[in-house]
């Protein structure tokens, strides 16, 4: 049989010798894909689109961790940059884009009054917290959701090693849905919280007014409400998860889709808070780079301009109609089920039969990277995404599930796996 990703697994072995894991983002890493069936190293990419080293082409639901709103190279967003390369990306005191790209975040987000900019996600949170800190002069955080590598959130994950105990100590995990269980990290820590930090949703849909309860609770006893907007933020709506459900936090912090890929994150919140940003240290020599202030720019004037987060969502619901009817016509729900909002939804797995999620992960990824869908189980979607691309996900979702049932259910996954299976991995949520 013809090895399709030959190059791909020519460069991994390469890679490995210089970068630990091959890569630079774990969730990109050889420990997601499996060997000898996927592809390791992306050539280019246009609209939903990306073709591999090897020639091989796909739609893209992944689409950078969804970092990526309009679509790949969007006209606009390359224009902005081009233009702007032409002037320089860096200089010896501040250009005038910070001002434009933090005047236009006040506008669009509920929170915001004043901004501060990062490169990263974990830029943002880790900033969010020492804000939060330094203005409620309290140590201990309640967490809940993924923000990012920094020790003060990292510690309390299993991938805890390198953190040191005194801080891992100050971090405090509580339960989406479960204000119970937020009720009791202030009991058992009485005025120590600084705030309570949560994605405002991933997996599934708040309950019961979860996240005006979180709000509620968390100023009760003198803790900031900090919202992480990372992925929901221009995706869920322009202002994000807390324009979508109408709970406004103190702080909120914003990444991924806020510049359409390029590297920019913000901090944003109340005036009174943000004002501690001139008194703790938050500050970056890249911070302001003005190739992704003007990105971010055009990406906003775009998601302003045109039906952006309104066609993705329409995608997204019709791919949650589609699929759950096929999981229901074939009866597959003991291994499939669906979550998620529209733009960023989720097909989960469960074990079945004698087989683990992970080993059924396993034949999904390689059914579907054969037939052309990148994809680790989430349907991350853009603007580019049009009508024909949806009609071959559901024709490959028409192929590879009920395929999948049959093999479960027949005891023959062995069989039809040609490598071997992904093993329990860090989960972020």
């Amino acid at each position: 049989m013809p090895n399709h990703y030959e190059k791909s697994e020519y460069l991994l072995e390469r890679a490995l010798k210089t970068i630990p894991l091959g890569t630079q983002t774990f969730s990109k890493s050889k420990t997601q894909f499996p060997f000898g069936v996927s592809p390791y190293f992306i050539d280019r990419a246009q609209g939903c689109h990306v073709w591999d080293v090897d020639g091989n082409q796909y739609i893209d639901l992944i689409n950078s961790l969804a970092a990526i709103t309009l679509g790949y190279n969007d006209p606009d967003v390359t224009a902005a940059v081009q233009s702007q390369l032409q002037q320089g990306t860096i200089f010896s005191l501040p250009h005038p884009l910070e001002i434009f790209v933090a005047e236009k975040l006040v506008e669009v987000v509920p929170c915001a009054e004043m901004v501060r900019f990062g490169k990263n996600g974990s830029d943002a949170t880790s900033g969010a917290i020492r804000v939060a800190r330094a203005y409620t002069r309290r140590d201990h955080i309640a967490v809940c959701g993924y923000h990012g590598w920094h020790d003060w959130y990292i510690g309390s994950t299993t991938r805890d090693m390198g953190v040191p105990a005194a801080t891992k100590a100050l971090t405090h995990k509580f339960t989406y849905n479960d204000i119970e269980s937020l009720h009791q990290l202030f009991r058992e820590y009485p005025d120590q919280i600084a705030a309570v930090i949560l994605e405002p949703m991933n997996v599934v849909l708040p309950e019961d007014d979860f996240l005006a309860q979180v709000k509620e609770l968390a100023h009760q006893q003198g803790s900031l409400l900090v919202f992480d907007e990372t992925i929901t933020g221009f995706r869920y709506a322009i202002g994000g998860a807390q324009e979508y459900f109408g709970v406004t936090p103190d702080l909120a912090t914003f990444g991924k889709g806020l510049a359409n890929g390029y590297p920019v994150s913000a901090l944003t919140g109340r005036s009174e808070v943000m004002r501690m940003v001139e008194e703790i240290f938050f500050s970056f020599t890249f911070g302001g780079e003005t190739l992704s202030l003007a990105a971010a720019l055009a990406t906003i004037n775009k998601l302003q301009r045109e039906p952006v987060i309104q066609t993705m969502t329409a995608s997204g619901e019709a791919i949650l109609s589609r699929v759950q009817a096929l999981i229901d016509q074939h009866d597959l729900g003991h291994i499939f089920s669906l979550s998620g909002h529209p733009t960023w939804s989720f097909l989960l797995m469960q074990d079945a039969a004698s087989y683990s999620q992970w080993e059924i992960k396993t034949l999904f990824l390689q059914e579907m990277f054969a037939r052309g869908i990148l994809t680790f189980g989430t349907h991350n979607l853009s603007y580019a995404h049009r009508p024909a691309d949806l009609d071959r996900l559901f024709a490959v979702y028409d192929e590879v599930l009920p395929l999948i049932g049959e093999v479960v259910d027949n005891q023959q996954l062995e069989a039809y796996l040609r490598c071997e299976s992904l093993q329990p991995l860090f989960k972020v949520r």
